[in-house]
């Protein structure tokens, strides 16, 4: 049973959710710990291949209803789910603060992009789906309109659990498609099961949103039946790009869709025209938030040589204040890590840095599974943390002094990575200049790398991934058909 030293809500279910039945109780479980003191939160039904051939079927059965479902019959359950998510939110961030180690300003933020997300897409079911174009056959009249795939398999992710995986299923559901998603294993409730329940309330269709939980380790059982099904037309992932490369490469050897959306080494250019308040106030929340847990954090800031002393001893008297702890306490802004592995990779990658000529301004150190917010100057080009090759999931942030704004624009720009990017500078000319060369699918002009609303299209280039989120979803699930009709007889050649 859970610790009950760990006082949140219950959720009413931690089994799996599979054509809108909760799985009778018994089989196996494993356990949901807290990050901060591992403390058990829940038992999570541990699903494997059966469960989630259930759930494909189910979603599979489903998708003809769902596909035709009138817009409206489909605006008013996205209505009502929203409205429950708002309704639910007190019950809601204790589950994600104790699972997943996310404040009560994350999880806020979550649930607040989560709502507005479910309001925009309550719309989507009347965007234009086709064309009418002209043929050059006489009495042709030649018809392009977009229909659904079909079932849509989702991984979501422990990081941003709750409005990722809303991302996750929403965006294809919006479109027509019914869905199959699999919960992160660090985070199963915020992730997925959560979910399932508020769906449940709003009155969703039996089968048209599945969800099958896993025990660590042990993902591949769930995630075969999603490349074997062939119901299954699409796969929906948020995670790493190594993760991706291995899903990628099953996805294509099925011929088998695939929308991604990876990590990022997200860069920030502060010129010396800059708001230098807003700057500091602007990394202090793209560099920690959710501990740097992320995707879109920023990971390095480039600053103009001129104002660089002053904008470092700024930003270390403002990230010096943030409080660390419990991330159940309101006041905290920074929690655990998700887990020791995480730790002992930020630990690791501070240490190569300083060991390698790197100066700690602020940091550098933890307690438990809590790290420091740490700010580095002086990195060396080779230290691990400031190759741009792989992000460090932490709150560990660089700082680079540049002389030549064209050649930091240059170095921003060579990582492997392609998500956000930020921009500071009251010269909006030229900031728009330095954006339109940046390689990356988000840039931002005095904002954060972090700076989210639920009807902008969020997705990467180069390892960061492809596709995007808000309406412009329809692309990546739907697919077009050509359909003509002839009003006179044909000429054929024979």
């Amino acid at each position: 049973m859970p610790d009950p030293a760990c006082s949140i809500p219950k959720i009413g279910r931690t089994t799996h959710y599979i054509d809108g039945e909760w799985a009778a109780p018994g089989g196996s479980t494993f356990p949901d710990r807290n990050p901060l003191n591992g403390t058990l939160v829940a038992d999570i039904a541990a699903g494997g291949r059966a469960e989630s051939q259930r759930a494909v079927d189910a979603a599979a059965a489903a998708f003809p209803a769902w596909a035709a479902m009138p817009p409206g019959e489909r605006q008013r359950l996205f209505l009502r789910a929203a409205d429950i998510t708002e309704r639910r939110a007190e019950d809601i961030v204790p589950i994600m603060a104790a699972e997943a180690g996310s404040t009560r300003v994350f999880s806020a933020f979550q649930i607040r992009l989560s709502a507005a997300m479910l309001r925009q897409a309550a719309s989507w079911g009347y965007l234009p789906y086709g064309d009418l174009m002209h043929s050059d056959v006489p009495g042709r009249i030649a018809m392009v309109a977009r229909k659904p795939l079909g079932v849509v398999a989702g991984f979501t992710p422990w990081n941003g659990a709750f409005y990722l995986a809303w991302r996750t299923f929403l965006l294809p559901m919006a479109f027509g498609n019914t869905t199959v998603i699999k919960p992160s294993e660090e985070a199963p409730m915020s992730a997925g099961l959560i979910h399932a329940e508020i769906l449940e309330e709003a009155g969703f269709p039996k089968g048209s949103f599945n969800v099958v939980t896993h025990a660590p380790g042990e993902a591949a059982a769930v995630a075969d039946v999603f490349f074997e099904h062939p119901a299954v037309r699409c796969i929906n992932f948020t995670g790493s790009d190594k993760t991706a490369r291995i899903l990628g490469a099953r996805a294509g050897a099925a011929l088998k869709r695939m929308v991604m959306e990876l990590g990022g080494f997200n860069p920030m250019i502060v010129m010396a025209d800059a708001d230098l308040e807003d700057a500091v106030k602007a990394t202090t929340f793209g560099a920690f938030l959710h501990q740097g847990q992320v995707c879109m954090n920023t990971r390095k800031v480039y600053v103009e040589r001129s104002i660089h002393d002053e904008f470092v001893d700024k930003l270390a008297a403002r990230v010096g204040t943030l409080k660390t702890g419990d991330p159940a306490d309101p006041g905290v802004i920074i929690g655990p890590l998700i887990n020791e592995k995480a730790l002992r990779q930020t630990e690791e990658r501070v240490a190569d840095a300083v060991n390698k000529g790197a100066r700690v301004v602020l940091g550098g150190e933890s307690e438990g599974m809590i790290f420091q917010p740490t700010i580095l100057t002086e990195v060396p080009a080779d230290a691990i943390c400031t190759t741009g090759c792989d992000e460090t999931f932490g709150p560990l942030l660089v700082i680079q002094a540049f002389d030549d704004p064209e050649a930091a624009l240059a170095e921003a720009q060579a990582t492997p990575y392609g998500l956000s990017a930020s921009i500071m500078t009251r010269d909006h000319a030229r900031g728009l200049d330095m954006a339109r060369r940046f390689d990356t699918g988000i840039v931002h002009i005095n904002a954060p790398t972090m700076a989210s609303e639920a009807s902008l299209p969020v997705g990467g280039v180069k390892d960061s991934g492809w596709g995007r989120s808000g309406h412009y979803a329809i692309e990546d699930f739907t697919e077009l058909r050509l359909t003509t009709l002839s009003q006179l007889p044909g000429h054929y050649p024979f």
